[in-house]
């Protein structure tokens, strides 16, 4: 999956590079409108639909691309919104550490007995349902304020995250999944984290929910066309 996991870095930076000029010629605050159009709702709405749509072949990749979504979101994310950020701050994350356990076990090829791989198993499958739970009792938290900016946002975020696609696709060797996957990945609207984050530094919060809900309403006609698109008739 390297290569999958190279084209999800280059959507992810790679929107935003694409939309910089853009916000500064609109005179956009760039820490309002930047990480919202980065980094994308990979776990609430990437996963589950990846599943929907391909089913457990596909989960591996989907889960790549939302370790890679995160990482960034917690490394270059909190970057942009404070230059100050330490990035070893990671390490106190659950979410990571169960990854650098993973790859651990993997490259080890270590195997969990039977019973507590069940366990994680089972624990993992529950996960998914309380994203979406989760992604629709933060929604409920926003409102319409500056819906123009949340318009802009909806129509630009997936334009750009395809549009990295198509200009990363012939330096990349993908099959028609991973194509597919990548595609649906870059057209997600913004994660509801953009919000949580947005509090945290006072980076107009609100603004930042108005950018996130629209973005996830238009999602609902952006991702049936995308998904049209990808998969085979």
């Amino acid at each position: 999956l390297r290569d999958l996991a190279i084209g999800g870095v280059a959507v992810i930076l790679g929107s935003g590079l694409l939309l910089l000029p853009l916000a500064w010629l609109l005179r956009i605050n760039l820490k309002t409108f930047l990480p919202p159009m980065m980094f994308n709702n990979s776990g609430n709405m990437g996963i589950p639909l990846v599943l929907f749509a391909f089913g457990e072949q596909a989960l591996q990749a989907a889960v790549v691309l939302f370790i890679i979504e995160m990482v960034l979101h917690f490394t270059v994310g909190f970057y942009i919104l404070d230059h100050r950020t330490n990035p070893l701050r990671l390490l106190k994350m659950p979410m990571i550490q169960a990854t650098i356990l993973g790859l651990w076990c993997s490259s080890l090829q270590i195997t969990l007995p039977e019973p507590l791989a069940n366990t994680v198993k089972l624990l993992g499958q529950v996960s998914i349902p309380l994203l979406l739970f989760s992604l629709g009792v933060r929604l409920l938290e926003v409102n319409f304020r500056d819906w123009k900016l949340g318009v802009f946002g909806a129509i630009a975020g997936p334009a750009a995250g395809i549009a990295c696609v198509l200009l990363v696709k012939p330096l990349l060797t993908l099959d028609s999944l991973q194509y597919a996957q990548l595609l649906i990945f870059a057209a997600l609207p913004p994660a509801v984290m953009n919000v949580l984050v947005a509090e945290q530094y006072q980076q107009e919060p609100q603004r930042v929910a108005s950018i996130v809900l629209l973005g996830n309403l238009a999602s609902l006609l952006v991702i049936p066309v995308v998904l049209w698109a990808v998969l085979p008739h």
